[in-house]
């Protein structure tokens, strides 16, 4: 393949991500899944032409991490924190929790009694599939307004966040021990104290660079002191959210010795400037992921009977999880947020993050793609006739 034709590639996907982008503002339908299907239709395009491609397996991983820590930024940044938002704030963590305790729990039993393999088996290859994704969920928000759009982002986020330390512990603790919960407890108070220095740190640099080339250094630090956390297993994902609603909200801090040291002219503009990076960096990043990923998937897996009524059963039981939860504890629930859990980055990335000797082959890539797909397709649906009832709401 010569340099022009990438180059013709690569611009067509950004140009088609774009043409999504206006449809999905247009229908509801997330650009995310038109990006898969995109994904796909190039895969049996190449198939038909014999062309010899690269293994993509080898960066999506890394697209992956880079987009999720700044789609994550990015609708963190759009968050303005106040007093009377705790009761939402809370009622958000709690979903994420709960939700993803009771998903993993029944997930864990189906894929027991699919492979029939051992609980600590099934439990780690649960949590990829329980974990609603940010990188879908931040962006489908947008179709919402006021507090429905805000506890989409909390509740994705945190979803996130928990995933993770969960997928970490699990993965680190094969045997679960009073040392297991003490190791817990302490990264995930090393990582606190971590956000905390960062918040400050980069917040101070933002005000005293002042080399034309700022922002693309905040994020490259930030993405630094992400891949380091990560590395020794802290849930850094806690940094990048604590970051961007620190930033958002600094200039509401009235201490004199925080206002005269970090707060400075030109702040505002600054964070509109790096929310504009953020978002047209992630929406790059974003589009490049889930063509890959459309696009290593074997769709003729799909034609397995059985892969399709397992696939099937556990969106039911995803589905089932949330509107219980919501319909009991979220009076404020429009009905929109119950189909808003889809599954996509953070699931796949967590997914390539098992070790191989916990991964089970009944439930391969070609199941994933399937909840990833499926998920998306009844997230789309519900947007689609909340718009229409909405539409059918307004007198003529």
């Amino acid at each position: 393949m010569t340099t022009y034709t990438t180059l013709i590639i690569l611009s067509g996907l950004v140009i088609f991500s774009y043409l999504f982008d206006l449809v999905a503002s247009k229908t509801k339908l997330p650009s995310v899944l038109l990006l898969l299907l995109l994904g796909i239709g190039l895969h049996v395009l190449v198939d038909q032409l014999h062309i010899q491609t690269f293994d993509f397996l080898k960066v999506l991983p890394t697209l992956g991490t880079v987009g999720l820590i700044l789609i994550v930024f990015e609708g963190a940044l759009e968050l303005k924190y106040e007093r009377e938002k705790n009761k939402l704030i809370r009622g958000a963590f709690l979903s994420a929790f709960f939700i993803l305790a009771a998903t993993v729990s029944a997930i864990t039993f189906i894929i027991y009694q699919i492979t029939g393999q051992d609980f600590y088996r099934c439990f780690t290859n649960a949590i990829p599939f329980s974990v609603i994704s940010s990188a879908i969920a931040i962006p489908s928000a947008a179709a919402l307004t006021g507090k429905s759009k805000e506890f989409i982002i909390y509740e994705s986020s945190f979803s996130d966040i928990l995933g993770i330390i969960l997928f970490n512990f699990a993965v680190t603790n094969p045997h679960i021990s009073i040392s297991s919960f003490t190791g817990l407890g302490l990264s995930t108070l090393l990582i606190i104290v971590l956000s905390i220095i960062s918040c400050i740190l980069l917040l101070y640099l933002m005000g005293k660079i002042s080399h034309h080339i700022k922002f693309f250094l905040i994020i490259s630090i930030l993405i630094l002191v992400y891949a380091v956390g990560q590395s020794y297993h802290l849930s850094s994902l806690v940094l990048v959210l604590s970051f961007g609603l620190f930033l958002n909200n600094a200039d509401a801090i009235e201490h004199f010795y925080f206002r005269s040291m970090f707060i400075y002219k030109n702040l505002s503009k600054d964070l509109e400037q790096l929310h504009q990076l953020s978002a047209e960096t992630a929406f790059i990043i974003r589009t490049f992921f889930f063509v890959i990923f459309g696009f290593t998937m074997n769709i003729y897996e799909l034609n397995n009977g059985i892969t399709l009524m397992n696939g099937v059963f556990i969106l039911m039981t995803i589905y089932l999880i949330r509107i219980i939860y919501l319909k009991l504890f979220r009076k404020e629930n429009s009905g929109t947020e119950s189909v808003i859990a889809p599954r996509g980055l953070i699931s796949i990335l967590l997914y390539y993050n098992l070790p191989p000797s916990l991964r089970l082959p009944e439930i391969g890539t070609s199941f994933l793609f399937l909840v990833v797909l499926g998920s998306s397709l009844v997230m789309s649906i519900g947007l689609l006739a909340s718009k229409k009832m909405v539409k059918a709401e307004i007198p003529a």
